[in-house]
């Protein structure tokens, strides 16, 4: 029923912020008309996280890292300056300012991810595969080849 996520970024420089993705991090896009680009994203997750008392619902956006310190140098290489990385507990997180776009997130998980795992079959779950797994079919044999003497 789902078949992707697509999220949006709002930006005061909505230009310089798709130059930034395009350009910086060269993310593969498509040009959907007059200069607008739509981003392919590496793979994705969402955790729900519950609110604290008197919090609004809200949504956040960040980019995941497998090595935030090697991100932040090359960030900072091209000219992006970063926040001071810190300890999160679940993971190492920075934040730099998204060119005409505002604060962005990123981090280096520490608990196990989600992005990237294939989508699992529904059979994985069923009673037979449960209780010992399907029968195999026996294997087919392959005609013998005929000699062209």
């Amino acid at each position: 029923m789902i078949t992707g996520i697509h999220a949006l970024i709002y930006a005061r420089d909505a230009d310089k912020a798709r130059a930034f993705f395009r350009d910086v991090l060269d993310w593969p896009h498509v040009d959907a008309g007059h200069g607008w680009l739509i981003f392919a994203l590496p793979p994705a997750e969402i955790g729900v996280h519950p609110t604290m008392d008197g919090d609004a619902e809200s949504h956040q956006l960040y980019l995941m890292t497998d090595d935030v310190k090697k991100a932040v140098a090359k960030l900072e290489k091209l000219g992006h300056q970063c926040a001071p990385i810190r300890d999160a507990g679940f993971g190492l997180m920075t934040s730099f300012e998204l060119p005409g776009g505002g604060a962005l997130g990123m981090y280096q998980p520490r608990h196990p991810i989600a992005a990237g795992m294939k989508k699992r079959a529904k059979k994985a779950n069923s009673p037979s595969r449960k209780a010992g797994g399907a029968k195999k079919k026996p294997a087919k044999k392959k005609p013998a080849k005929k000699s062209r003497r």
